[in-house]
């Protein structure tokens, strides 16, 4: 009997040494490899839409305008002509569509750039910073300032900046103008466009306006229909552009198209037509 249970205890030794011997020696199972990550998805959003081929595929450029002599105005049978009307219209030939001309308000001209219900806007457009940061903008073409309109029986009394805070204004609602009377402190009335501004000053509603010198010298002061006023005191000097949508590749059309009327004399020929030759830039 004991020679049995000695036997039984050599038995379990030896299997509890094979247990451990076996744990010891045996290799650690190695860990799941992880899943290889999916390759990333390919881009496949499309590439932004041109806007040159988005004009020629619709057959027009809409051009967004305010009534601005001598830049856009109507001639007696209702056709829109000025020095950017015409150049409007030929640089659409040039793309070969027709340019359309929409009136617009001047405070909203980037929401109606960014809807797509104007290609354009070219209209005597001031670049400003704001202008500049928002739109894809071309190239300078003209210089212009702003200037105060009086009435010229009290224009005398007007002849520098400090003369002029105290007077009460008429401005087009998102203008250069605008921004002039704000920076002189002075009251003003915001109105459509610059030339309701000239009905506000003629009808005495208002003292004063300011707007581009470009139309002051075509639209007031003797042998216009504004012979009763007159302008006077310059507030600052500017350029001006032609604005697209952000990213819009007709800006660099249009630059081409300015480089090559100005070239062949075809800009300067259409700016003598309208008086503004002296302000035309170089291109």
């Amino acid at each position: 009997m004991k020679r049995i249970i000695a036997l039984s205890l050599a038995l379990l030794m030896l299997f509890a040494l094979a247990a451990c011997g076996q744990t010891e020696d045996q290799p650690e199972t190695p860990s799941e490899a992880p899943e290889a990550s999916e390759p990333a998805p390919e881009n496949t959003e499309a590439p932004a839409p041109s806007d040159l081929a988005y004009v020629e595929g619709k057959g027009t450029l809409v051009v967004g305008i305010t009534e601005f002599e001598p830049m856009d105005y109507q001639d007696e049978n209702g056709n829109w002509i000025g020095f950017d009307a015409d150049m409007a219209k030929a640089f659409a030939e040039s793309l070969g569509v027709k340019a359309q001309f929409q009136l617009i308000d001047w405070d909203n001209k980037l929401f109606e750039l960014e809807n797509k219900n104007i290609d354009v806007v070219w209209n005597g457009m001031t670049l400003t910073d704001e202008v500049l940061n928002s739109m894809e903008c071309s190239n300078a073409y003209c210089n212009n300032a702003q200037v105060v309109i009086v009435k010229a029986d009290v224009a005398d009394q007007y002849q520098d900046v400090e003369s002029v805070k105290d007077l009460s204004f008429a401005v087009e609602a998102g203008s250069a103008g605008k921004e002039q009377v704000e920076a002189l402190g002075a009251t003003y009335t915001e109105v459509a466009d610059q030339a309701t501004a000239l009905m506000e000053v003629s009808a005495g509603t208002s003292d004063a306006a300011v707007i581009d010198s470009l139309m002051a010298a075509a639209m007031v002061g003797e042998g216009t229909g504004y012979a009763d006023l007159t302008y006077t005191v310059g507030l600052n000097s500017e350029e001006y552009g032609v604005g697209f949508r952000q990213g819009s590749d007709l800006a660099a059309a249009l630059n081409d198209f300015f480089a090559a009327s100005y070239a062949n004399g075809t800009m300067m020929d259409i700016a003598e037509t309208y008086g503004v030759q002296a302000a035309v830039i170089a291109q």
